[in-house]
């Protein structure tokens, strides 16, 4: 093995080991209706505080996924002309 293969390689687990652990982190889509029903006792500033949380994490997620699909594009390329 090549040096840019190991590295390649150990970039492709650790962004796909983050995606993982990123979506593990938010919230699920069906959270806001049980959380609208049973949650008449947050705050409005605790809300938005959960919002902007959930918007960073969606934030990240996009940016990983678009580095992941980049590197294996990448190494596509590098392994089909190398």
């Amino acid at each position: 093995m090549e040096l840019h293969e190991i590295v390649l390689g150990v970039l492709l687990i650790v962004a796909s080991v983050a995606i993982a652990a990123l979506v593990l982190l938010q919230e699920g889509k069906s959270q806001g209706l049980s959380g609208a029903i049973a949650g008449g006792a947050d705050t409005f500033f605790g809300k938005n505080k959960g919002r902007t949380v959930e918007q960073l994490l969606v934030k990240i997620t996009r940016v990983i996924a678009i580095v992941f699909f980049v590197l294996v594009l990448g190494t596509f390329l590098l392994f089909l002309f190398l």
